[in-house]
């Protein structure tokens, strides 16, 4: 076994090569809504600064592949979707699902069986299209009964931050900014993330992140290895108060990335019907792209206060303006942390213990969430599948898309940034 030892920060990087792209290619990433790919439909995907192509065949089946044909390069993604199977459309040579190579029309097929392309293993859960990246064989595929049973509904929620995806990683275990960049929210309080108050432990799963009131009230959030967090979202209706939710950080490439959420909504009846007309009629409401009136404030053209609110997600521009105001990969070498970053401390601890381990040819530790593993938010404890009924049932939850459509469109132009033409977002 070698030692390795990994430079600083290189845990921010994640092309194929890099310690941490090989790390987070070990695990299942979600990389696309399912309700953005229609029967029939490819389009191509960046994803940690690798391109494929994704498509939809006749079966109904989503494919991730190569991004290119293997003869002259062509991209895939603009060629035709026949069945299951993709024909180039530069000279029609035609891939299965598997990526087997089955028709060369100008060579008549007298090599089919020395050609093939990439196939990557997908699977569709909870509203969206996950891959497994990495070497087989794959990981096995992580569940989460307490979202797939869930009493109410789910919502499926994404955006685009154009920034590297550690520094929103972080900012989830940063509780003390809240009081400040989200001082408008009501669950926000003078004190609330003081650094004293703070305890961030390795769990199982990967840190248990708590914070203590001055009343012995505690928040517990659930960060899971390498790039989950479970928690209770802060509160947006008074039906439900505050809401469990799952977030995935999945880079596009090193100075961008998408955050991909699922909400559980325990209403039923009429509190249901009223959240959802109301979140309904918000996301209709949103026409400004929270990731254009970022850029207007950093570059000192607009200032937050003259912001309308009722035009654009307001968190979203709230954390857009502190994390790209890092910068598109932040500057850690100049930080000066405090007792205030101990979430941030322990997460970085973790990734550089585990980087270093599979560089070194060591053993990596299995993470495993257990039943202990739950957000906890002022006397709201989080769940896992119960039997009591109240909180799960046993039929499968309704899924519900509630991203802005602004945010739909900005999404999919940097998902699809692939190519010598691709359009920078």
């Amino acid at each position: 076994m070698a030692e390795y030892t990994l430079q600083d920060h290189q845990h921010v990087y994640t092309g194929p090569q890099t310690p941490a792209g090989r790390y987070l290619r070990r695990f299942w990433q979600p990389v696309f809504h399912s309700a953005d790919l229609a029967v029939g439909q490819a389009t191509p995907l960046r994803i940690m600064s690798e391109d494929y192509t994704l498509y939809r065949g006749s079966s109904g089946r989503a494919v991730l592949v190569d991004a290119r044909c293997p003869h002259r390069a062509a991209q895939l993604s603009a060629g035709w979707i026949e069945g299951d199977d993709l024909r180039c459309f530069y000279h029609g040579w035609k891939f299965n699902a598997e990526g087997a190579c089955i028709d060369q029309p100008a060579e008549d097929s007298a090599f089919c069986d020395k050609v093939a392309i990439r196939s990557y293993r997908t699977r569709e859960y909870l509203g969206f299209i996950f891959a497994f990246l990495g070497d087989e064989p794959a990981a096995a595929f992580p569940s989460y009964p307490e979202f797939e049973h869930s009493l109410g509904f789910i919502e499926t929620d994404s955006y685009y931050r154009a920034c590297n995806y550690f520094q929103n990683l972080e900012n989830a275990l940063d509780m003390s900014h809240v009081q400040f960049v989200h001082s408008d929210n009501e669950a926000s309080f003078a004190g609330i993330g003081r650094g004293v108050s703070l305890v961030a432990e390795e769990s199982s799963w990967g840190v248990r992140y708590q914070y203590t009131r001055p009343d012995g009230q505690v928040r517990v959030q659930q960060f899971g290895m390498p790039n989950i967090f479970y928690m209770n979202a802060l509160p947006t209706d008074p039906e439900i108060g505050w809401q469990e939710s799952l977030f995935w950080w999945v880079p596009i490439d090193d100075t961008k990335h998408v955050q991909f959420s699922l909400h559980r909504v325990p209403a039923t009846g009429e509190a249901a019907e009223a959240i959802h007309r109301r979140r309904q009629s918000r996301r209709a409401t949103i026409d400004i792209a929270h990731q254009d009136a970022c850029d207007d404030i950093l570059s000192g053209r607009l200032i937050l206060r003259n912001v309308d609110a009722n035009r654009v997600d307001m968190v979203r521009l709230q954390d857009d303006i502190a994390q790209i105001g890092q910068g598109r990969i932040a500057e850690r070498s100049r930080e000066r942390l405090g007792r205030g970053d101990v979430g941030v401390i322990a997460i970085r601890k973790l990734w550089h213990r585990e980087l270093n381990a599979l560089m070194g040819g060591a053993d990596l530790k299995e993470w495993d969430r257990t039943p202990d593993i739950v957000p906890q938010a002022w006397s709201l404890q989080g769940t896992r599948v119960s039997s009591n009924g109240h909180e799960t049932t046993g039929t499968v939850a309704e899924i519900v898309d509630v991203r802005p459509y602004v945010e739909i469109d900005v999404q999919l132009r940097a998902l699809r940034r692939t190519g010598a033409m691709a359009q920078d977002v």
